[in-house]
């Protein structure tokens, strides 16, 4: 049965709305260490704290399989209306470093119930041409995360609580969107009981397992590039004495990601999702090893390559959850795609914090040759023969 037309828009819409709120806190880091007193270590906490609350949310939601137990356009509309609250937090006129921190962690928390489970409902209505579907829905979420840059990079985004309102608002919207319009899919399986070992039991499956330490490999890369690319680019400018805009040139990196990901979903119709994540992680793979090279360029060579970066770095992504919803069990769907988002976020606060870390010690330029070793093992997990 085909999915009603309005079923994917609706899913890529509040998908896009709700996950604007993720680097809401990054895009006005300057504004929010005025208000902490907090230095450049801030850009670790953000971020970090962030992806630390997605990590709790994210294995809760798969130990007590929330969204295999219950109806997930409800947990979505919970968690985006909990998020948008944690979200508005930020716009206190004074915040203590443990107040920012709590803020954000909330806000990834309550993510956890938007990502994984958007993907969950795609994969409800999809179960053929699951790569593209996920493929314009990864796009969505990359997007989404991109447009807090691009809010800031405007003149009338000037204020940073444009930034938080704005977004909050468009999770609120994406939120309720999504719960009145998409009703739960006609290959939604609902699991009756806890399975407390359904972690060890998808691991033993070999196609997952090779997925999901491919998508790990992704991850060491990802967020860390996303993070410290306005480092990059203002180190750029130090360097050439030229003026890239940075919140724009960010925004521009991060959602040009988004079109790669739809791209991807729609070569993987041809190709197959395996084939389409290897090459990109190659290729990502090979940007971060040849990274000090970059800073050598004018401007215009520079900036395209961090964009070819920034497309390759993300294209991977949907097909790497393709591989992993198609090689769970039907009624284990929701707690394999929420189990590997969980640890592979994890593995992200690892590479952020090195990045953060390696900033007062290494030059920029040299920053993100680290960043390889993700993309080498990830590789090597995929080129391996099934046992």
């Amino acid at each position: 049965m085909k999915p009603k037309t309005h079923i994917l828009p609706v899913i890529i819409l509040s998908q896009f709305a709700c996950t604007s709120l993720w680097f809401a806190g990054n895009a006005i880091v300057d504004q929010l260490a005025l208000k902490t007193g907090l230095g450049p270590e801030i850009i670790g906490y953000v971020l970090s704290s962030v992806q630390l609350g997605f990590i709790s949310g994210t294995l809760i939601f798969a130990l007590l399989m929330i969204v295999d137990r219950f109806s997930p356009s409800k947990v979505f509309l919970l968690c985006a209306l909990l998020g948008a609250l944690c979200n508005a937090f930020l716009l206190a006129e004074t915040l203590s470093k443990w107040e920012l921190v709590l803020s954000r962690y909330g806000t990834g928390f309550f993510l956890a119930g938007i990502y994984p489970v958007g993907m969950k409902i795609a994969s409800d209505y999809y179960e053929k041409g699951l790569g593209r579907a996920l493929g314009y829905l990864v796009g969505a979420l990359v997007l989404g995360s991109s447009l807090p840059y691009l809010i800031k990079g405007l003149e009338w985004g000037a204020d940073d609580t444009t930034v938080i309102k704005i977004t909050s608002i468009l999770a609120i919207s994406g939120g309720f969107i999504l719960w009145s319009l998409v009703a739960n899919g006609p290959f939604r399986k609902a699991s009756t009981q806890l399975q407390l070992q359904a972690g060890p039991t998808l691991f033993k499956i070999p196609g997952f397992r090779k997925a999901a330490f491919g998508y790990f490999g992704h991850m060491w890369e990802l967020y860390a590039f996303w993070a410290f690319t306005p480092l990059a680019l203002q180190g750029f400018n130090t360097l050439s004495s030229t003026e890239l805009p940075i919140a724009f040139g960010t925004f521009t990196v991060i959602a040009l990601g988004g079109v790669s990901c739809m791209l991807g979903g729609l070569f993987s119709q041809k190709y197959g999702s395996k084939k389409v994540a290897t090459i990109s992680l190659a290729v990502s793979g090979s940007f971060c090893l040849l990274s000090p090279v970059l800073f050598g360029f004018n401007a215009i060579i520079f900036l395209c390559s961090w964009c070819l970066w920034g497309m390759a770095v993300t294209a991977d992504s949907p097909q790497f959850s393709s591989l992993v919803a198609t090689s769970a069990p039907a009624k284990l769907k929701g707690t394999a795609l929420t189990l590997v988002n969980c640890l592979g976020f994890a593995l992200s606060i690892v590479s952020i914090q090195l990045l953060a870390s390696m900033t007062a010690h290494v030059p920029t330029p040299y920053l993100f040759v680290i960043l390889g070793l993700g993309p080498l093992i990830g590789l090597w997990q995929l080129t391996q023969k099934s046992q």
